[in-house]
């Protein structure tokens, strides 16, 4: 075993944490700050010192994370650290239940769950107590099992959990405990666990008398890692582990709390202190990764939440410019500037692969992705599907489809799948019969449905009542809206946790529609720019040669030479269901932080002033934007029009009184006729006053 020169590899601020990382500590480890490396270098240090491998308890939040660390610490020593306990919390559960299954009442054969056996499972216990799962009146399988695993993970009860989160659901309250405790005795009946079970079983076993001690007299040190992740039912296992002992050795950072949406409790680091009186706090400051302008930036938007430990990043790396702030006039002209950007970069020399673009919601992305697409740029996409491949879309538009062509069956199958009482078989001869009629009005025939039950008839027609609404209206864009407005948004709230992130995908889909005056054009754009997707995602470049859009949650923990971050408007990011909440708007900062932080060398700020919807309406840029002193920053100014031959420029002005920074723009546009001669004005159509307040002098 080689011996590890602690002074020489690592800073001052690592090395107080790898030597004195004894009994309850907190190390509020910065972005970029070497946070594996200390933690790896702690484990090493315990080994080396004498202590059992196995004694120790590495908990991390994924299992690539725990192998590589253990893989590290092992080239570290020069030898094998395969005896240390790392993972991730469920498979930590798991290993220790298998070997005390009986204590916790289940056979070690226990099988566990997924969350499609879990759906399963909630639909049979739903249709046995005799709740109908197609209707509407009830919460689906899926938002019933977000509801319970929510409430076990954050040690709540059922009608708090609703009211905060499911205010819809709230008179359903006694009917969802009593599916809760009908399902928890099914899957005990059937000596299986889901993934919560495991969690709440370990804490079972920690207050049984003998297994919690012996757990507690093996595992002597316990490290988490992303302490800020974690949820109540995480850190009341953590404490439970290292009672006695207190050797919890817990690694986070608070500026990065950004999980609250599943869960996770930014208080459990922000109590850690309180809970641990004798705890030793530890900072990791020292940034490795960006810049020192980035860093400004990064640090001064932070200072304006209240609940956190106060700190800031200080940057090592090389001074570089400033972080550009780019006003654009609309969102095609805030695509169309990403995307030549990253060619003027990637011709300067700069890889795909270091690029990359975050938005706040998936709901941005698209008219980016068809800018890249247009420019033969290959890029990955993470947090979730592709704009034009998600379900929600796929079905509105299979509506507009029918409207165009009757006749169409996949678009008919995939719209009659969804209605309560149309099975498989009834479908098929609805849809015989559709290809039988001549134009839509055909099929909307009182006499067109004979000899179906009255459910099925109920959904015909509710079926039938979205393409009306959607028919009725003028232009693609109005019909997107109508369909977002019908008896479908009462669907996506039944299916879906996630359903107002659902209705503002339809949004956007819609001020993309507004592009279009009719629908067969907007439908043949629509399918062209998905076929040109798919085979850009089945050919194309390797994934190396490739840059990044993602949403802000996905890219938490890498980093990118150059980043964009899109979209920074008012209700867009923040978003604004956060608007009334001062604890949500601290996470919105915080995630514009970890957005910030992503980028080593070069970060773009993109908004644009307008946004398509029932006529032209004017965008305030981000708070985020509005709070960050002008000097940090490089305005870049884009002079390109609004489109329909009005050329727009913008114009600004930053003064201050002392106290306070103020800004004064607007937008300029000038009005042509048909040739520049027949100019009639210069109009100011958009004016806007920021006012942000000082920053207290460091």
């Amino acid at each position: 075993m080689r011996q590890i020169d602690y002074t020489r590899e690592l800073n001052q601020e690592q090395l107080d944490v790898v030597l004195q990382g004894d009994g309850p500590c907190l190390v509020l480890a910065g972005a970029g700050s070497g946070k594996t490396r200390t933690i790896m270098y702690r484990v090493a240090h315990l080994i080396e010192r004498g202590e059992d491998p196995s004694s120790i308890l590495l908990l991390t939040f994924t299992i690539k994370a725990a192998r590589e660390m253990r893989e590290r610490v092992g080239a570290l020593l020069g030898g094998d650290a395969g005896g240390v306990w790392a993972g991730t919390f469920h498979s930590i559960a798991h290993r220790i239940l298998r070997r005390a299954a009986s204590s916790a009442g289940y056979a070690p054969t226990f099988t566990i769950l997924d969350q499609e056996d879990s759906r399963l499972l909630m639909k049979a216990v739903m249709k046995e107590a005799k709740y109908d799962v197609t209707s509407r009146r009830f919460p689906s399988p899926a938002v019933l099992q977000d509801i319970i695993s929510f409430t076990r993970n954050t040690l709540r009860n059922i009608p708090d959990v609703l009211g905060e989160r499911y205010p819809q659901h709230e008179p359903l309250s006694s009917e969802i405990e009593e599916l809760a405790r009908l399902y928890a005795e099914r899957k005990r009946a059937a000596q299986a666990m889901d993934f919560d079970d495991l969690l709440h079983n370990w804490l079972l076993l920690l207050a049984h008398p003998e297994i919690g001690m012996a757990l507690r007299e093996k595992f002597q040190h316990i490290l988490v890692d992303e302490y800020q992740d974690t949820n109540a039912l995480q850190a009341r296992i953590v404490r439970g582990l290292a009672e006695g002992h207190g050797n919890a050795l817990v690694v986070g950072d608070d500026a990065q709390s950004i999980y609250a949406f599943r869960g996770a409790d930014i208080q459990n680091i922000l109590r850690f202190p309180k809970e641990w009186p004798d705890a030793k706090m530890f900072k990791l400051l020292t940034n490795y990764r960006s810049t020192p302008e980035i860093l400004d930036v990064a640090n001064d938007s932070l200072r304006q939440n209240v609940e956190q430990f106060q700190k800031e990043l200080i940057g090592i790396a090389a001074r570089g410019s400033k972080p550009v702030l780019v006003p654009l006039g609309t969102a095609h002209q805030e695509a169309r500037f990403i995307a030549d950007k990253i060619l003027k970069l990637r011709s300067e020399g700069a890889a795909l692969r270091g690029m990359a673009v975050l938005f706040r919601s998936s709901a941005h992305s698209h008219l980016l992705e068809m800018e890249l697409v247009k420019r033969d740029i290959p890029y990955d996409y993470r947090g979730g599907v592709r704009f034009f491949g998600r379900a929600h879309i796929k079905d509105t538009l299979a509506c507009l489809r029918i409207i165009q062509n009757v006749k169409d069956e996949p678009a008919w199958l995939r719209l009659l799948n969804l209605q309560q009482g149309i099975g498989p078989a009834t479908a098929s001869r609805l849809i015989a019969q559709a290809r039988t009629a001549e134009a839509l009005d055909d099929v909307m025939e009182d006499g067109f449905v004979a000899g179906v039950s009255e459910r099925c008839r109920e959904g015909w027609q509710s079926c039938l009542a979205t393409l009306r609404a959607a028919r009725a209206e003028n232009g693609p864009a109005k019909m997107v809206r109508a369909i977002a407005g019908s008896a479908y948004a009462a669907y996506l709230e039944h299916e879906y946790p996630d359903w107002r992130d659902r209705l503002d995908d339809l949004e956007q889909l819609a001020m993309f529609a507004e592009g279009y005056q009719d629908a067969d054009a907007f439908l043949g754009e629509v399918a062209l720019f998905d076929d040109a997707v798919g085979r850009a995602a089945a050919g194309g470049a390797p994934t190396d040669e490739k840059m990044v859009l993602s949403t802000v949650h996905q890219a938490k923990g890498l980093e990118w030479d150059t980043v964009f971050i899109m979209h920074l408007m008012d209700g867009c990011f923040p978003s604004r269901y956060a608007e009334d909440d001062e604890s949500q708007m601290e996470e919105e900062r915080r995630l514009f932080y970890v957005a910030v932080t992503r980028a080593r060398r070069r970060l773009y700020l993109t908004y644009s002033a307008t946004r398509a919807g029932d006529g032209l309406s004017f965008m305030p840029p981000s708070l985020f934007v509005q709070e960050l002193p002008p000097h940090l920053m490089e305005r870049m100014e884009i002079r390109e029009g609004f489109g329909g031959g009005m050329p727009a420029r913008r114009e600004s002005r930053w003064s201050g009184d002392g106290d306070s920074f103020y800004q004064e723009e607007s937008i300029r546009v000038d009005r042509y006729g048909s040739t520049p001669r027949e100019r009639t004005s210069t109009t100011t159509v958009f004016k806007s006053t920021m006012s942000v307040k000082k920053l207290p002098p460091r």
